[in-house]
């Protein structure tokens, strides 16, 4: 029997992600205990409580397992020995899977994995030095993607090589353990935030994402894609989520190929940018679905409410500087269209500050949508003047 107030539950991490969860447990009579190197991260104000320390720090693990009935991470810095090794000793379940992070925070030994299970991926190479990018430039020709194997995200710790002028410059980009990808040309890219519960598995409306820069601009639900490519990309994800181990929520990112082929990209197994609509687009939001599925608590509705667009909110300065987002009476003014703002306090170049997101209806055009998303969202600055 289920009842509230509820368990406690740990998140290691505290950025937007920990915040978002924060808010969604609140209303289910779930307190929320946050860990992050970072004091008063974003989470903290929503929390019930935050301890400061590292991803890798067992004592701040320690603490938090002892303090909280289940422990989930929104972060893939966080090392899965070390959170294994404390689970273990305080009889503290941990989901997803420590295994299952162990699996997606190495982009290679991910990649194998998917491959051996017959899940379509890009062709890709193990690189160890020059010789791999170049014998992988014979096999596939240029331009190639060059990626770190462990902690790249928004661009970060990937690089592209268009000919043989560029493999050096690449390598030294990454400075470390990388593989390269076979480059795919695609028609579009999509995303599904697949769960997996207690004993059941669904997975939300799959969603158009649209990048610049390697950085996640905006997402658009339904996507602009026929019924049988989308089945095919529902199929994959299923098929992936059948790979991993443990409860909780998995953001699987997807390319679409001109001849409406489906291949991987990558695996996040936590809630992910591309699933932010579902807060105000679905019955269950992303988050609260991570929460019910690590407590072990029936899933709920994945139905999508009606076409949402959300477009992220990235910080347009030239330098670090103190948070201040102008403009907010654009979003306050217009009907349908919902502002999260993470609460940060520094801004940077490109840096993830909050994001909006705009509801239509169906007899709507995504596209007209997802353009009236972008006039507002554009009008919002930390610039002052």
């Amino acid at each position: 029997m289920i009842t509230a107030p509820g368990p406690t539950l740990g998140v290691v991490g505290a950025g937007q992600l920990g915040r978002m969860l924060a808010e969604a447990a609140a209303p289910l009579g779930v307190d929320v205990v946050v860990s992050d190197p970072t004091e008063d991260a974003p989470a903290a104000p929503v929390a019930r409580d935050q301890l400061v320390g590292g991803f890798e720090d067992p004592e701040t693990f320690r603490e938090l397992a002892e303090r909280v009935d289940y422990l989930t991470f929104e972060i893939e810095l966080v090392d899965p020995d070390v959170l294994w090794e404390i689970s273990e000793e305080t009889d503290t379940p941990v989901h997803p899977h420590p295994d299952t992070l162990a699996l997606i925070e190495d982009k290679l030994v991910q990649k194998r994995r998917m491959a051996e299970a017959g899940i379509p991926v890009p062709a890709f190479f193990e690189v160890n030095g020059i010789q791999d990018v170049l014998d992988a430039a014979e096999e596939f020709g240029y331009p190639l993607m060059l990626k770190a194997r462990k902690g790249g995200y928004d661009g970060r710790g990937n690089a592209a090589i268009y000919d043989r002028h560029g493999v050096e410059a690449a390598l030294e980009v990454i400075d470390g353990p990388a593989m390269v990808e076979a480059y795919v040309e695609y028609e579009r890219e999509l995303a599904i935030m697949g769960v997996t519960g207690e004993d059941e598995i669904d997975t939300f409306p799959i969603t158009e994402t649209i990048h610049e820069e390697e950085i996640l601009r905006e997402t658009v639900s339904p996507a602009r894609s026929d019924d049988e490519t989308l089945e095919r990309a529902r199929e994959v994800a299923r098929d992936v989520l059948e790979q991993m181990e443990g409860r909780g929520v998995y953001g699987i990112e997807l390319f679409e190929t001109p001849d409406g082929e489906i291949l991987l990209n990558e695996i996040a197994p936590r809630p992910h940018n591309s699933g932010h609509w579902t807060i105000e687009g679905c019955v269950t939001s992303q988050f609260e679905q991570h929460v019910r599925a690590v407590l072990g608590w029936p899933l709920g509705s994945t139905e999508r409410r009606s076409p949402t667009v959300s477009a992220n909110i990235l910080g347009d300065v030239e330098e670090r500087q103190e948070a201040t987002l102008y403009n907010l009476d654009r979003v306050l003014e217009t009907d349908g269209c919902n502002l999260h703002y993470y609460g940060k306090d520094e801004v940077y170049p490109l840096r993830k500050m909050g994001h909006i997101t705009q509801l239509g209806d169906d007899s709507g055009d995504p596209t007209q949508l997802l353009e009236a998303t972008r006039e507002v969202r554009d009008e919002l600055t930390f610039r002052d003047g």
